[in-house]
């Protein structure tokens, strides 16, 4: 395993030559213990090492209105749901509502219906 340590505010450290011999285990590393790595070459910090879960946080936060919505569903359970379970419900709920009318002015070219 790679050689590393561990800095005072707990973020671990690893040698940049340590981190090439043994990118695979720092991989999985850092997948499995979804923490992140900090790369040093010659004892400066060069590159940090992270999760693509950690980097897409980082990248795009999470809008406000899609984590609300989501602790919603994890409290309702339809975060469970499939796909295929997941249209069939919409297919319900659209059979149920009332088509919708054209508009005698729409022209047949210019609006669908």
């Amino acid at each position: 395993m790679a050689t590393t340590t561990t800095d005072k505010n707990g973020t671990i450290v690893v040698s940049a030559l340590s981190a090439r011999a043994n990118f695979g285990k720092l991989l999985r590393r850092v997948d499995v213990e979804r923490r992140s790595l900090v790369i040093e070459k010659r004892g400066t910090s060069k590159a940090v090492l992270l999760s693509i879960r950690d980097y897409v946080r980082l990248a795009a936060p999470e809008p406000e209105i899609l984590r609300a919505l989501g602790e919603e569903s994890e409290r309702n359970g339809t975060d469970k749901l499939t796909a295929r379970q997941i249209d069939r419900i919409i297919k319900a709920s659209r059979s149920h509502k009332p088509k919708r009318q054209c508009s005698p002015f729409a022209s047949s070219l210019t609006q669908m219906c």
